[in-house]
């Protein structure tokens, strides 16, 4: 499977959300997690601010022997995080159908507080069937 995880983090840094995909990871606990999100959003604000490039938007990938990691930062502030195989291709687009799906799900819920987790059954599972569909 291409996607292995993905993680959406506030303005703030916080872990909002987070799924991972196929059993090639192990699983970790909630602390694990929370640990990630905080040390990536870090990392992220640290390459932003000493980026020879003026106006850069920081860590936008990291690439490993083993895998990728893709930060897409929205206009509003939020992270999206994706963990992904080394070979796959179209991460610009799984990136943006990925903060589609936030928008119409997640946004558009009445019952959904900014900045807060977000338990929202329909995103969820239509983000599981698009990445099932990306492998």
């Amino acid at each position: 499977m291409g996607v292995k995880s993905i993680y959406i983090l506030n303005k703030a840094g916080g872990l909002i959300f987070q799924r991972d995909f196929g059993d090639s990871l192990s699983k970790l606990d909630s602390n694990d997690y929370l640990v990630i999100a905080g040390t990536l959003h870090s990392v992220h604000a640290i390459t932003t601010r000493i980026s020879p490039v003026a106006g850069s938007s920081g860590l936008t990938v990291m690439e490993t022997p083993s895998f990728s990691l893709h930060i897409f930062q929205s206009q509003t502030g939020i992270k999206f995080m994706i963990l992904t195989d080394r070979q796959q291709y179209g991460i610009d687009s799984i990136a943006s159908r990925i903060h589609h799906l936030y928008s119409d799900y997640v946004m558009k819920n009445p019952f959904y507080t900014l900045e807060m987790p977000i338990r929202c059954e329909k995103f969820d599972r239509y983000l599981g069937a698009y990445i099932s569909t990306v492998a």
